[in-house]
């Protein structure tokens, strides 16, 4: 079975075999699986003994952040960030904590960056018991997450100060990218305060009373990112909405000055049409003058158009 076991014991901290951690004492003893292992649900029934009602939720393929009590524990399921490549509907890595008075069971599919962290703290025994190791879990977790929420705002800034129609294509393409990870985090923040929030809320008596106060801070902290997050979707949705509208009316401009472009030319195309038909009686078709004169009267036409185009202030509105 691929995992490790940690053990808390009189202010010490040290690392135990599996199978020993399943008989070990002390105020923590922390077993943590990997739960892409086949032989995982075999080893939770058989060799650690637990119920078919823990395993299924630690086990689960699909879950999203929530806590249920479960006897004289409870199961936490929080997400946070992963080092592996995840989709992007679903862009936070989940951990599955089972924990119970001087236990817990911890369960991971993918890579959790706040991992290294929360077993660092449990080496150097900051982590005291289960109610630390779950606040540990839940402030590495909002705190790696805090600054990703705030980029996303930040990047909202830059681009409402820098909105053009030179630019609607590349900033278009940052806000999409933007709003797509805001609407994947808040789908997972929003579940994990209400998670965080019960947690606290939970009688019993392996969380203390620190434990709980740390665990509302960080379901509040949740709560501020989940509320900010969807403050930047709607903004993105505004922003785009406005990509949207100087694109319009870049287009407009453009068919705009098309458009005087062939008022322009249309009368002498007429005209350069007309005098060009291979019929007799074309006017002064032998005058030496006949040319230049077909040019002036074009030039005049075409003057006199593009001065009450400039008199109606077309060309203002072309440009």
């Amino acid at each position: 079975m691929n995992g490790f076991a940690m053990q808390v014991k009189d202010g010490t901290a040290r690392t135990i075999p599996l199978e020993d951690a399943l008989t070990a004492d002390g105020a923590l003893v922390w077993i943590h699986l990997h739960g892409e292992e086949p032989a995982l649900r075999p080893w939770l029934e058989g060799v650690a003994g637990l119920p078919a009602w823990v395993i299924d939720p630690l086990v689960a393929v699909e879950t999203r952040p929530r806590c249920t009590a479960i006897e004289n524990g409870a199961f936490v399921n929080l997400r946070g960030l992963s080092p592996d490549d995840l989709a992007t509907s679903d862009p936070l890595a989940s951990v599955r904590l089972y924990a119970a008075a001087g236990r817990v069971f911890s369960v991971t599919r993918h890579r959790l960056t706040a991992m290294p962290a929360v077993r660092e703290e449990v080496e150097q025994a900051q982590v005291a018991d289960p109610g630390d190791l779950i606040v540990a879990f839940a402030e590495e977790i909002t705190g790696e997450l805090d600054p990703l929420v705030a980029d996303l705002g930040d990047t909202l800034d830059d681009c409402e100060g820098e909105l053009s129609a030179d630019r609607v294509f590349e900033l278009r393409r940052i806000v999409s990218r933007a709003r797509i990870q805001a609407i994947g985090y808040r789908r997972f923040l929003s579940p994990q305060r209400a998670a965080l929030e019960k947690l606290s809320a939970l009688p019993g008596d392996w969380l203390g009373a620190d434990d709980r106060l740390h665990i509302a801070a960080a379901a509040d902290q949740a709560a501020r990112m989940a509320e900010e997050l969807e403050a930047i979707r709607e903004r993105a949705a505004l922003i785009h909405e406005t990509l949207t509208d100087l694109r319009a009316e870049q287009i407009d401009q453009r068919s705009l000055q098309i458009a005087i472009v062939a008022m322009v030319f249309l009368p002498l195309t007429f005209l350069t049409g007309l005098l060009g038909m291979n019929v007799e009686g074309i006017p002064f078709a032998h005058a030496p003058w006949a040319f230049a004169g077909v040019i002036g009267v074009c030039i005049l036409l075409a003057a006199g158009i593009t001065g009450w185009f400039v008199h109606r202030h077309w060309l203002n509105r072309a440009s």
